[in-house]
């Protein structure tokens, strides 16, 4: 039987590889599903994050509602990318704080973005992503929507994502040490909701409340 990680200080993200491999693997397709969000959204799920990006299945877009049922959690289908939907999961009065920073709103407002009504912002989000696609890349302001520092995401345009001074959920080029905390917090976040899946706990008591 699987038992519960353990978070190594120096090692960083202590969760198994052949745990995570079993994960995927095992059991039924929603189980499946479920394990994919916690692992790869563990962050945005105990609120340290405004947002998290899925890839899935068309198939899989049926069952979102259902599993974020009760946690304030909404989702956003995107763009179709490489045959799979692109999903935002967000907290709609947390993501909304984000982009109506000043500094944020310009940034913003020189890439086209107009006005805060989150259904426009959204709509020229999505036609950014399938402009890039048609080229191969991605727009890089995705970043700003998932609550990466804003001078990270300028940083990265204007090193071409090159010469960044640390890697990790995101490239880094202003206040490594910062990021490094961040980094780690966001580690443990993952270690803990992957623990509280193999306890069995349901994803609605896994998410953060912030109603």
């Amino acid at each position: 039987m699987l038992g519960i990680l353990e978070y190594e200080e120096e090692g960083g993200d202590f969760v198994l590889p052949e745990v995570v491999t079993y994960l995927y693997s095992a059991g039924n397709h929603r189980r499946r599903l479920i394990f994919r969000i916690i692992f790869q959204c563990a962050p945005f799920l105990k609120g340290l994050k405004v947002s998290a990006m899925l890839s899935l299945e068309y198939e899989e877009l049926s069952e979102l509602d259902d599993i974020f049922a009760g946690t304030g959690v909404k989702c956003r289908i995107l763009a179709e990318c490489r045959g799979k939907e692109l999903v935002l999961l967000y907290r709609e009065r947390a993501l909304k704080s984000c982009l109506n920073r000043k500094d944020v709103g310009k940034f913003l407002e020189d890439l086209g973005y107009i006005g805060q009504n989150m259904e426009e912002v959204f709509l020229r989000l999505s036609i950014r992503i399938r402009q890039c696609y048609k080229n191969g890349d991605f727009p890089h302001e995705i970043g700003i929507f998932l609550d990466y520092p804003l001078e990270d995401v300028r940083g990265f345009i204007r090193e071409d994502g090159k010469n960044s001074l640390l890697n990790g959920y995101w490239k880094v080029y202003h206040n490594p040490g910062k990021a490094q905390m961040t980094f780690y917090a966001y580690d443990k976040a993952k270690v803990s909701a992957v623990n509280e899946f193999l306890l069995g706990k349901p994803i609605r008591d896994i998410v953060c409340d912030f109603s």
